[in-house]
Parts: C-alpha cells; sequence; structure tokens
C-alpha cells in the first residue's frame, strides 16, 4: 500500500465572491461610504464612483494608495487601493475607482495621496 498525497478542493469562486460582497458590503454600510457600483471579484472588489470628492471619503475612512492612469481624452481614472478592516478570514482587498477631468478641482489630500 502506498500512500498519495490529498489534494485539496479548489477555492470554491461562489462562495468567496460572496463572502467578499458580505464583507465590504458590511464595510459600507458601517462607514457610511458611497458606493453606487460594485463588482465583486474573488481576488477583490471594485467600486466605481462619480465624484472625485467621494474618493477622499474612501480614503479618510480606510486609508490606501492613489494611483492615477494616463490621461486620454481630457480625463483619468484615479483609483484607490485599499482594504476593508481586519476580520476573521482575512482582509478584502477594495479598488475603488472615479474618473478625473483634466483641470477638475481635486481635494490637496488626494492628490498628495497619488503614487507615482
Amino acid at each position: 500500500m502506498s500512500a498519495q498525497p490529498i489534494e485539496p478542493n479548489p477555492p470554491d469562486f461562489y462562495a468567496v465572491t460572496s463572502d467578499n460582497r458580505l464583507a465590504v458590503q458590511t464595510t459600507i454600510d458601517g462607514l457610511d461610504l458611497p458606493a453606487p457600483t460594485m463588482v465583486v471579484r474573488p481576488e477583490a472588489v471594485h467600486i466605481t464612483l462619480a465624484d472625485p470628492d467621494d474618493l477622499g471619503r474612501w480614503m479618510y475612512a480606510l486609508g490606501g494608495t492613489i494611483r492615477r492612469g494616463i490621461e486620454m481624452y481630457g480625463a483619468s481614472l484615479w483609483t484607490l487601493h485599499t482594504e476593508t478592516p481586519a476580520r476573521p478570514g482575512g482582509a478584502v482587498r477594495i479598488l475603488v475607482h472615479v474618473p478625473v477631468v483634466s483641470g477638475e478641482d481635486v481635494l490637496a489630500e488626494l492628490r498628495s495621496a497619488v503614487a507615482l
């Protein structure tokens, strides 16, 4: 008789996605954050905003780093890379996106948080 290694079952895509949705929705509700659009994936939850000031609310509540995409057609996409507060099972990665029109007034705190 020989021993064979037991392969763990792959992660359940739907269970991970559902868990991520619940963790992020709980964070949104608890911190009263704007989230008009949420797209849930196993690796991260994407939130899309319309107003750069709302990105500031997310940054003040959860911290993180903002990355600014290249400017095309007079606008660029700014993305806050953050995560839920610590919880059993680990934090969930959150990417908060907002388009910013060139020349638009943006909070100085947001501009200073942009990673180059």
